[in-house]
């Protein structure tokens, strides 16, 4: 994997290369065949020209390369979501706070990244542009050919996470409403943290649940993910030099656990092994009250009412023109009602109570970011619409995987917390993913606890 975005930086002011160097490096990256469909809209000519405006030696991104979500606006551009359905809608009059403080950081945008549409899934399909196969760690570079399928990216932020891994951005901005950041981080190998959802504006994104959404990125290391994150929410991050024996980490065994593959169990405890060695207090709990959390989302949940109350008029006019799995979830927000809407958020909020209380004595939570390597893209596929039993049994595989990648990861969008995905996996291993995290708030100590454990499982 190419350089982190601060081992860049240093490069640039050493001499050693310069900001215009390394963006013909990512341009160049993001036309190679391992990018293809990363990107919904590249914009080279104009990240060319926005450089000559930057000062590498007081904008700490440096002239670096970033991709934006297909979610968020830029100005002058219609932001589509990944649909076809936006297409003739206005012009954003300005960039989105998120792109905005990128760019006054120095950031450099090179395209909008390829995601699933309106960020409905954590699988990463696309049936209007394509879907960007993942980063294989094997080769990097997607997997080719019959005995190594294109592998899903996952989602929904699928194209930032592939940009980030193949050199293309230092920098994916994404979403994360189910774990949109993580899971895609996970199946490519790097780094994705969901920050507290109100630390970061998400104005200028167009929403899935205005409960849930949470604007973050993807980088290729912690530290990398502390300065993005410091430019995002503007804010400080109080650092920690405290050793891993400074720190009681919690393994929460209900539901986290359950179905793991084989790869992935043997990931994690090898983790939790490497963890224990460095030093880390890990006490496995039980946690309880993760079992409630399917409930909360039980029909839809926050997303499909949240949702459809956002999409309800598009979707009476043009439901033709959405990917049916899709718009099926949507839909289900049309069946909630209003009074089900508020049990639902007094619900959470108990909950989130019982959670916290129950989390109180750790300074963070370890789990397997997704309990699955990335199946190939074939397998998820969309269905032609012919209504055969081939589209039946892809649709099944689809929600089936969908579920999965969702599980852990959602927990912390229910809990309003943050979490952090790092590598866990071996160089001959598919990507997999460490997911560390806690309530709301404890963004500085899981960040902190994240520096440690990546040291301690990739020696930096």
């Amino acid at each position: 994997m190419p350089d982190d975005l601060l081992r860049t930086r240093q490069r640039i002011a050493s001499g050693q290369t310069s900001a215009a160097a390394e963006l013909e490096k990512a341009i160049a990256a993001a036309g190679a065949p391992n990018a293809a469909r990363a990107f919904t809209r590249t914009l080279f000519d104009e990240a060319r020209a926005a450089l000559r405006g930057i000062d590498p030696a007081r904008q700490p991104l440096a002239g670096l390369a970033v991709s934006v979500k297909d979610l968020f606006d830029l100005a002058g551009q219609a932001t589509l979501a990944g649909s076809t359905v936006l297409a003739g809608a206005p012009k954003a009059a300005a960039d989105c706070t998120a792109v905005a403080r990128l760019k006054a950081a120095g950031g450099v945008v090179v395209g909008r990244s390829n995601m699933t549409e309106f960020a409905f899934s954590g699988v990463g399909v696309n049936p209007h542009y394509g879907t960007p196969a993942a980063w294989d760690g094997r080769h990097d570079q997607p997997p080719a050919g019959a005995a190594a399928p294109p592998r899903i990216p996952g989602g929904s932020s699928s194209g930032a996470a592939v940009s980030v891994a193949i050199g293309a951005a230092l920098i994916g901005l994404g979403s994360d409403t189910g774990g949109s950041i993580r899971i895609p981080a996970a199946l490519n190998g790097i780094v994705g943290f969901k920050n507290t959802a109100r630390l970061v504006p998400t104005d200028g994104a167009l929403p899935l649940s205005t409960t849930l959404d949470t604007v973050c990125a993807m980088t290729r290391s912690v530290r990398d993910a502390i300065a993005v994150h410091e430019v995002l929410a503007a804010r400080t991050v109080v650092r920690s030099s405290a050793p891993p024996s400074a720190y009681r980490l919690a393994v929460a065994n209900t539901g986290m656990q359950d179905a793991l593959e084989p790869a992935v169990a043997r990931a994690f405890e090898r983790t939790l092994s490497r963890l224990a060695a460095a030093g880390a207090r890990i006490e496995h709990i039980a946690l309880a009250e993760i079992a409630d959390a399917a409930a909360l989302s039980a029909g839809g949940g926050f997303s499909a009412v949240e949702s459809y109350a956002w999409h309800r008029r598009l979707l009476e006019q043009r439901a033709a023109d959405y990917d049916p799995r899709v718009a099926m979830r949507i839909w289900r927000g049309a069946t909630i009602a209003a009074y089900e809407y508020v049990e639902l958020m007094q619900s959470r909020a108990r909950w989130i109570a019982a959670m916290e209380a129950a989390l109180q004595r750790f300074d963070a939570v370890l789990s397997p970011t997704v309990p699955i390597t990335a199946p190939p893209i074939a397998s998820v596929a969309p269905a032609r619409g012919t209504g055969t039993a081939q589209d039946a049994a892809l649709d099944a595989e689809f929600f089936r995987v969908n579920a999965l990648l969702l599980r852990n990861t959602s927990v912390v969008n229910l809990l309003d917390g943050c979490a952090i995905s790092i590598p866990c996996h071996l160089p001959d291993e598919l990507p997999m993913g460490l997911m560390i995290w806690h309530a709301a708030l404890h963004d500085d100590m899981v960040l902190a606890v994240a520096q440690q454990a990546e040291a301690a499982l990739l020696n930096r």
